[in-house]
């Protein structure tokens, strides 16, 4: 090869190489940070839904779009060393729900997009500053527990017509579940029910607080968030042991279809990832509340189920 030529091939070279540094960074897929705030056995149907919509969005995981999953099982230091990792990361979306996990995310970066798939009351959380015009860098859809509490007693006293004494278990660490909390006690003591409230911190305060309402409680009211979801099949197990019907607010009581809310998120980490910026982009509300009523634990203990409660349930385990 002569002198001319080389020297003309490795200049061809020297130029071509940084366009194709250029082109695979332009190509790089965006990074979604999904930051589950309780554990892959509690979310595996709500994720399932929002990876699924993705891709019929477009957003095929693993062709073009790369998701990591981290899981924090309902503890706040999690959520505060998960959220620190992706804004470390540069994920190009955080993914989450529950208030102190979108808190979490929130301190942990005022940059990076932040989609939220359920969170009571983000407003009064500081969550965002409205719901049509959310500023800052977080939007999602909020789950409006607090605004069913009434309906939830509702029908939980159709269930259990002479409901008098009302146990009600809240992490009174976490400032959504407070809330919901407060609407409870006011549509409780509007309907002439008397409360006992019991604040857990911590899975272990689980179990002593069902020592403490034991004899005192007719049923049993949880206000939901990350930490009794991760330990949902615990409290269940022992408001068994205690014969005490349980409302969660949630679907699987009555409640948004969270796995539904997941999907909507989706949507709009699909706007986002084309160019929208979650300040414009308004904080969706439920459209449906859903009712399901569990006749095998309804059996367990001996509670009769009005005919009309059946028919207006959206789903029946029997």
């Amino acid at each position: 090869m002569k002198r001319r030529e080389f020297i003309t091939l490795f200049g061809g070279a020297a130029v071509a190489w940084p366009l194709a540094v250029r082109a695979q960074q332009v190509a790089k897929k965006p990074i979604i940070g999904l930051l589950g705030s309780t554990t892959p056995s509690v979310e595996n149907q709500r994720v399932a839904g929002f990876v699924q919509r993705l891709g019929e969005l477009g957003w095929i995981e693993g062709r073009n779009i790369v998701i990591e999953y981290r899981w924090a099982a309902g503890r706040n230091e999690r959520y505060k060393e998960i959220a620190a990792e992706f804004a470390r990361l540069g994920v190009d979306v955080i993914v989450t729900q529950g208030t102190a996990a979108i808190i979490a995310a929130k301190q942990a970066t005022s940059i990076i997009p932040i989609v939220f798939a359920a969170a009571n009351d983000p407003v009064a959380t500081g969550i965002v500053a409205s719901l049509a015009r959310p500023g800052g860098n977080v939007t999602g859809v909020s789950s409006q527990a607090p605004e069913t509490s009434t309906k939830r007693l509702q029908l939980l006293r159709e269930v259990v017509p002479a409901l008098g004494d009302l146990a009600i278990i809240v992490n009174i660490g976490n400032s959504g579940a407070v809330l919901e909390l407060h609407e409870v006690q006011a549509a409780a003591t509007t309907l002439g029910l008397k409360i006992l409230t019991l604040e857990i911190w911590r899975a272990e305060d689980i179990a002593r607080a069902f020592e403490t309402l034991r004899g005192h409680a007719q049923a049993l009211y949880i206000c939901v968030e990350p930490l009794v979801n991760s330990n949902r099949d615990l409290i269940n197990t022992l408001a068994l042991g205690e014969r005490l019907p349980t409302m969660y607010g949630i679907r699987e009581s009555y409640g948004q279809n969270i796995p539904d809310q997941y999907r909507r998120a989706a949507e709009l980490v699909d706007k986002i990832l084309r160019g929208m910026k979650p300040a414009d982009i308004p904080v969706e509300q439920p459209t449906k509340f859903e009712l399901v009523i569990n006749l095998k634990t309804a059996k367990a203990l001996d509670l009769k189920i009005p005919p009309t409660l059946l028919m207006l349930a959206d789903e029946v385990i029997e």
